[in-house]
């Protein structure tokens, strides 16, 4: 007689059975799809010649990427570097022994899931909600495919039927098993396509479905699967991500570059084009130009930064640009991108386990002068940047308003960064040791950006996620740039009953920023500025002497000098440096107007600004101007 456990276990079998037979026993109804009858299927049959004259051509990229394998095939140290690498370079070529390493390192993933499953455990795949399973499940796929006559009928099984269970449990998770042991987790971001784990889940759903299609019946299932869920991604990129870019940040928003690749390798494997379903692929492109600050070393600090807290450009953002230029060759876009790249701190690939990306989409070389427009709003992800010019010594600045969605976002509603050469107003992230918003510490919170708090007691009141805060103003004219944000959803249900910030720019170096707030009384506002360096303060003025330039901030209606405030000192001990740059007031209705001055600039214009309550007017080389409410079209 079984025992309880016994019994247990064979009920959650049988249903995982029932499960399974529901999904494949009736066909998916799909729109066909033409593949490779054999093997390879994905990529390499719109892309193999290509890639093959390249590296007959023995170009700067085909070099360095041959170089890393080399080092990988003797079992040289190159970090990350993901079998299949080797996998390609068999397949254009022929060497075996390419082939034979790629397959023993799939193998090694699959005999070390088989081993987790048999001792009742989960595999690495299934680690932290799945992340990985884009990586090593699409490491698989290639590899199943590219070196397919080199796997024996076995391997073959044995590596399906781990994947199929891997892409199978992403997509049910309360009922998810390995081995007949149930694993449910729970389900993070399988219907959040605004979100970096949700790219992974597409990533290994669409490969396994291209890979086995008409060799195993759960490839049409997957194939079905991976349509669906773009479909649910086109309905929310279409609605929610107008501008392009990420709700995740910067850091995490990089993500999408493997989702723009997916684009790549479904339309190269296929025919189909499923990059133009959104308006977001292509608008995603002049916003990450525009997100790259003019010395072209480091992007704009935005949201959570795990792996680089200075937000360094890095070759994820150089992979990212290299995606959008193959989607979009034609484009002024496309050319400009190329044009900033090979300037770039990052001209090719750094590190081998990426020089495969290089190798494969390898920009063109051509250079031509940049002349996107300088000001760009991506009202999705909420932000504006804007430069002087796209020159190296530009001034550059950024405006956070819009929505507060995602978890990998800050409390950053109403911030403001400027660039000249290095960083001179900023976001406290740029000094955090870990780089992510989590419980206890700062970096997340309104202290450690460029806006207006709002504290009560100890406690900072906080912005609130599922806000969205408005742009009520967006002009550009000769010589300047406003906006004016209403930041008030940020704080429903709070305290704070409004907050708007504007900001005039008078180019290329005077800045002029008016906020406003209103909080009960007993609530204490803080007028911030972050800053890379302690200030120098007299009285009402305080300046800032940062990478040969210095900034000159004047409170100049507000009650108070300036007090510092180090990041260094802070209690959650996750910052290195940087300070704040404070101005308090008591609670109430308050406003404060900033000037803020690079390197000495002045304007006659800043004496005769005046801010209304959305609009402004102030005169320039001896133009009268006012501006009201409305968005201009850029």
């Amino acid at each position: 007689m079984p025992s309880p456990r016994e019994t247990a276990i064979a009920a959650a079998a049988a249903m995982i059975d029932t499960l399974i037979a529901g999904i494949t026993a009736v066909p998916p109804v799909v729109p066909p799809i033409v593949v490779p009858t054999g093997h390879p299927r994905v990529m390499l049959g719109s892309q193999g010649a290509r890639l093959k004259t390249a590296l007959t051509a023995a170009t700067a990229s085909s070099l360095a990427w041959k170089g890393s394998l080399a080092r990988w095939l003797v079992g040289g140290d190159v970090y990350d570097f993901a079998a299949w690498n080797g996998a390609l370079y068999a397949a254009l070529t022929g060497d075996a022994r390419y082939a034979a390493k790629a397959v023993s390192q799939v193998d090694a993933q699959v005999i070390a899931a088989e081993a987790q499953i048999a001792a009742e455990r989960a595999p690495e795949v299934a680690g932290d909600s799945y992340l990985q399973v884009g990586k090593m499940i699409g490491d698989l796929a290639f590899v199943y495919d590219w070196c397919n006559s080199t796997l024996t009928p076995i391997q073959r099984d044995r590596w399906i039927k781990y994947a199929n269970q891997a892409v199978w449990n992403v997509w049910h998770p309360t009922v998810a098993v390995w081995g007949i042991k149930p694993f449910p987790w729970t389900g993070w971001a399988v219907n959040n396509p605004s979100n970096n784990y949700y790219y992974s889940f597409l990533r290994a759903t669409m490969l396994l479905g291209l890979v086995t299609k008409d060799e195993y019946a759960t490839s049409a299932d997957w194939i079905a699967q991976f349509r669906t869920k773009l479909d649910q991604l086109v309905v929310v990129f279409n609605r929610d991500l107008t501008g392009g870019g990420s709700r995740e940040g910067t850091g995490y928003g990089t993500a999408m570059n493997a989702l723009f690749e997916l684009y790549l390798i479904w339309e190269w494997s296929t025919g189909e084009r499923i990059a133009d379903k959104m308006l977001h692929t292509r608008a995603s492109l002049p916003t990450a130009l525009q997100q790259i600050v003019p010395t072209l070393d480091k992007i704009a600090l935005t949201g959570d930064l795990s792996r680089d807290s200075t937000a360094a450009f890095f070759d994820y953002h150089r992979y990212y640009l290299e995606t959008e230029i193959a989607l979009y060759p034609s484009t002024p876009e496309a050319a400009a991108a190329s044009t900033i790249l090979a300037a770039s701190s990052v001209p090719k690939m750094a590190n081998g386990f990426m020089q495969g990306i290089d190798f494969i989409y390898d920009p063109p070389t051509s250079l031509v002068p940049v002349t996107l427009p300088l000001v760009r709003y991506a009202s999705g992800i909420g932000q504006i940047y804007a430069r002087s010019s796209w020159s190296k010594d530009a001034t550059w600045m950024n405006l956070i308003a819009g929505p507060y969605t995602e978890s990998h976002a800050h409390q950053d509603q109403g911030s403001l960064c400027i660039y000249k050469g290095t960083w001179l107003v900023l976001d406290a992230v740029m000094w955090s040791h870990a780089g992510v918003n989590m419980q206890g510490y700062m970096v997340g919170t309104p202290k450690a950006h460029s806006l207006v708090r709002v504290d009560q007691g100890s406690d900072t009141i906080p912005q609130k996620i599922g806000s969205t805060s408005r742009v009520l103003a967006l002009h550009v004219g000769d010589g300047y740039v406003f906006t004016s944000a209403d930041l008030s959803p940020a704080y429903a249900g709070t305290s704070v009953t409004m907050m708007r910030r504007q900001v005039l720019w008078l180019q290329p170096d005077v800045v002029i920023v008016h906020d406003r707030a209103t909080s009960l009384p007993g609530a204490q506002q803080i007028l911030q500025f972050v800053v890379p360096t302690a200030p120098a303060i007299s009285g009402l003025d305080a300046v800032v002497a940062a990478g040969g330039h210095t900034l000159k901030v004047t409170n100049m209606n507000g009650p108070g000098a300036w007090s510092t405030r180090s990041f260094k000192d802070s209690p959650d001990k996750d910052f290195s440096g940087g300070f704040a740059l404070e101005q308090f007031q008591a609670g109430g209705d308050r406003s404060y107007v900033t000037l803020l001055s690079i390197d000495s600039a002045l304007s006659n214009a800043t004496s005769t600004v005046v801010f209304a309550d959305v609009g402004v007017a102030f005169t320039l080389n001896g133009r009268a101007i006012t501006l009201g409410a409305g968005i201009d079209v850029l």
